[in-house]
């Protein structure tokens, strides 16, 4: 991974065979980044996605296999008990450009990932929602 700051905004590049979350994480806690905006671009070779179903209170994942492109890759940086939280979604296009996508809870890159971070001053927290069943914002 290579990644450079423009004032506000961090241009980050991922390697093939990097997981994105995995490799994010470590971004985060290497530069204290405590608040950020995720948009990102790029090409995956397996993901796993998920689909929060309210009233069990419980993800549902799947894994996806093969090529695809990342047609768009969004979320936030937060966090939990003073370590980063990754709330990422993802829409990932096959060869015949169907799309597949959910919450993302893993992707390995199989080109790159072309990612910028907005990053914000202060800090947003999360707690789980015993109503909902999700760490939710919380604000401090």
């Amino acid at each position: 991974m290579e990644y450079r700051y423009f004032g506000h905004t961090m241009a980050v590049r991922m390697e093939k065979g990097e997981e994105i979350l995995s490799a994010l994480t470590a971004l985060c806690k290497k530069e204290n980044i405590r608040l950020a905006q995720v948009q990102a671009i790029g090409a995956v070779k397996q993901a796993v996605v998920g689909l929060y179903q309210t009233e069990q209170q419980q993800y549902v994942t799947r894994t996806i296999k093969g090529d695809r492109e990342i047609l768009s890759l969004t979320g936030s940086v937060t966090e939990q008990g003073g370590e980063p939280y990754l709330h990422l979604h993802v829409a990932l296009a096959d060869e015949a450009g169907r799309v597949d996508g959910g919450h993302l809870n893993e992707a390995v890159v199989s080109a790159t990932c072309e990612m910028f971070l907005t990053l914000f001053n202060g800090k947003i927290d999360r707690k789980r929602d015993p109503q909902v069943g999700l760490n939710l914002f919380h604000f401090l």
